[in-house]
Parts: structure tokens; sequence; C-alpha cells
């Protein structure tokens, strides 16, 4: 039976590739919410774990906005269970009288071999565990929490002297190789 000419079939075209709109870098997963800068400058950081984040919706919009701040936030275990407490969040800008606490105490996720070894370490004297970063992945939350020891004051000290002789060394190799 003939093909009718109505009709004709044309060959598989590709359809045009569209540019797809530019995505915020926090949201997109590209760049941190949030990092604890002074984490690294307080701590010794060892053992590090990524948990999920209990959180509600003007919570996620608001770090979206990049409205969060771990500075003097902390990982607390009890009963078997992870809690975040001391991050701030700021208030959604377009939220209502239905808006979230900015400092309230936010459920960690994590597996429970994960809060049981986490429960082992801090146990041992002066670990503690600290929220290092904050960001999204596949568009959920996500917490990346370190296990901590205290620095003291000459430590601290000790780590800029070697940052300073680190980011000296640099540049002397960048100016070597300029000339």
């Amino acid at each position: 039976m003939p093909r009718s000419l109505s009709n004709p079939t044309v060959a598989h075209q590709p359809k045009p590739v569209v540019k797809a709109k530019d995505r915020d870098p926090v949201a997109a997963g590209m760049r941190d919410a949030a990092f604890n800068r002074s984490a690294s400058f307080n701590y010794f950081l060892s053992d590090k774990v990524e948990a999920g984040v209990a959180l509600r919706g003007t919570e996620v919009k608001s770090i979206r906005e990049g409205k969060a701040n771990l500075k003097d936030a902390y990982g607390l275990l009890k009963d078997g269970e992870c809690f975040l407490l001391n991050a701030h969040i700021g208030p959604f800008s377009h939220g209502n009288a239905m808006n979230h606490d900015s400092l309230r105490t936010r459920k960690l996720l994590l597996h429970k071999a994960e809060v049981r070894k986490l429960e082992a370490m801090t146990r041992q004297k002066g670990f503690t565990l600290i929220p290092t970063r904050l960001y999204f992945r596949n568009g959920r939350v996500k917490c990346e929490l370190a296990l901590a020891k205290g620095k003291q004051e000459w430590d601290k000290r000790a780590t800029e002297r070697k940052r300073e002789a680190d980011n000296e060394a640099k540049a002397a190799v960048a100016r070597s190789q300029r000339r």
C-alpha cells in the first residue's frame, strides 16, 4: 500500500537546545549556603560527617537567600538523636506570621550507626561536634559536621604563623615564575 503524501514523514531532527535559565549557585549546590570560618581557627577538625537537616519551608527559602550563619552553632547528641543548636537562619523576607524562629533547635538526620560512632568519639575528653558548612545537594539542605577538639591560644598562633609562611612561599614561587 502506497504512503499518503498528505502527511509525509520527516527524518527525526533534534530539538533546538534551549539555554537553561541561570540558577542561583547556592540553590544549585555549586556554592555553600553557609560556611563556619571560625571553626578551623578555634578547633582541630578531624572526622567529617554529612547530615540532613529537618527544616521548615521558610527556613529552606531563607537559606537559599543566604541568611544562614553557623558561627556559634554546635551539635548535640541526646537519646540516640543528633541536634543542631544555635544555628542562626534569618526570617524569610516574604514570610508571614507563621515564619520560623531564627535560633530554634533543628534535628539532624543521621543513620543509627553514624550516631553511635559520633557518641563514642564525643565521650572522649575535649571533643565536640561543630557544623562546618551548610549546602544543598539534590535540592536538600545538608550540614557537614566535624568532630572537633578545642585549640589553645598558642595553637592558634602557630596555625597563623604556618598560614603566613605558606602564603609567602606561594608568593615567592609566583614571583619567580613571572621573571
